[in-house]
């Protein structure tokens, strides 16, 4: 009723219950689309732990510690019931919190400064339908000095601008539309686009894959040499409302944003991604040294031993079963991270609600040892068109520890 009110107050007295009641619910379903397209569900649930949706609690580890996401619903001592149109605004656009504290940048405000007024309070009021849920907020893990607040307008000085998003006369609606849902909503950036030691986007990494909890998320320029210039306008759109594309299928964390963000968005908006993806083009890679002979022959072994099976014996794969590890984004990134993960700790396709199976790739870190599996990847890494170079036993020794101590 307070909503009902608010909109029959703003829009005039003239309006009756029905025109104002009609005006709230698309508000609030605009600002779910918008919502889902944010991708605000993931980090804002504990899904670690079966959280409550949007009642925050999720750790987010950085590389400078661990930070815990806020509750969204509108509870009023430990979510956004007394939060108001305009300090939802200042949070996404500013990256200030009602109380006028700065925000870490954790929460992807440097993306979501693109979007209007009217956009967030369009969230805002999506949020506020929700139920109140009170949960005790977590405390950040953070060392001192980030432990203090005030350290973020320091990183405000050097890395954040509060802009607008300008459309380009000279591109397509099409075209304006993906660029402003990739750099805004859906803020591909935040995982695709390599970081400082500041953790602040490098412009000259722009969309050419970046590290997060010891992932990589590859290169997505989808024009001349970029990571995924193989893929048709087609195969985006697949990948990201169905969760499956002839390439690959989205795991671990780009799974989740697949399985509660992109597949629930129009078809519209995936193919005005698609479009934009396609027309940026990057450089070509410096050729790599080719791997020792007995590096290569033994790798090959190991290929046809464990995984010829499934991604057959010249490693082109199943189209949109097994992914074709020849031309993989993943495998052949400059930061072999993802592939030796992959391979250590196996991993799995999330289910949408077009395709609900959800294919797995065993884990082999019981199985082979880290030298095999470094000669694996480079066998790999180094086969067909694309010479990506070696990878060490060391990195793998790494990613193992890293492993064993994290889970």
């Amino acid at each position: 009723m307070k909503r009902l009110a608010l909109i029959t107050a703003l829009c005039g007295a003239s309006l009756v219950p029905a025109q104002a009641q009609e005006l709230a619910s698309s508000e609030v379903e605009r600002g779910r689309y918008l919502t889902q397209a944010g991708d605000c569900k993931a980090c804002h649930t504990d899904i670690d732990n079966d959280g409550i949706p949007f009642a925050g609690g999720r750790a987010l580890k950085t590389p400078f510690g661990t930070i815990y996401s806020a509750n969204l619903t509108p509870d009023d001592e430990t979510g956004l019931g007394r939060w108001s149109r305009e300090d939802f605004y200042n949070a996404l656009n500013e990256g200030i919190d009602d109380e006028g504290r700065h925000l870490y940048p954790a929460m992807p405000y440097p993306y979501f400064t693109l979007m209007t007024r009217q956009q967030t309070d369009a969230i805002f009021a999506y949020l506020q339908s929700l139920e109140p849920v009170h949960v005790e907020e977590e405390e950040n893990d953070l060392p001192f000095p980030l432990n203090i607040r005030m350290s973020v307008s320091g990183w405000k000085l050097l890395f954040f601008e509060d802009e607008e998003f300008v459309t380009d006369p000279d591109r397509s609606e099409a075209w304006n539309r993906g660029r402003f849902l990739v750099d805004g909503p859906l803020h591909c950036g935040g995982c695709h686009t390599g970081k400082n030691i500041l953790g602040a986007s490098k412009d000259d990494e722009y969309l050419r894959g970046g590290t997060l909890e010891n992932w990589f998320a590859p290169n997505i320029r989808g024009g001349e040499n970029g990571g995924i210039a193989h893929w048709s306008e087609d195969d985006i759109f697949e990948f990201l409302k169905y969760g499956r594309a002839k390439h690959t299928a989205p795991m671990q964390r780009m799974g989740e944003v697949v399985s509660i963000s992109t597949q629930f968005l129009e078809e519209k908006d995936l193919r005005s991604v698609a479009t934009y993806l396609k027309t940026l083009d990057d450089t070509a890679r410096a050729s790599e040294e080719a791997p020792e002979t007995a590096r290569m022959e033994a790798g090959e072994g190991l290929y046809f031993d464990n995984c010829a099976a499934c991604h057959v014996a010249d490693a082109s794969g199943v189209p949109y079963f097994f992914a074709p590890l020849s031309t993989s984004n993943k495998l052949h990134a400059k930061d072999p991270s993802t592939a030796i993960r992959v391979i250590l700790g196996g991993a799995r396709a999330q289910p949408t609600e077009t395709i609900p199976s959800m294919l797995a790739m065993p884990p082999f870190a019981w199985k082979l040892t880290d030298a095999q599996i470094a000669d694996l990847l480079t066998y790999l890494r180094n086969t067909g068109d694309r010479q990506s170079g070696a990878v060490s036993a060391e990195a793998v020794a790494e990613m193992r520890e890293y492993l064993a101590e994290e889970y």
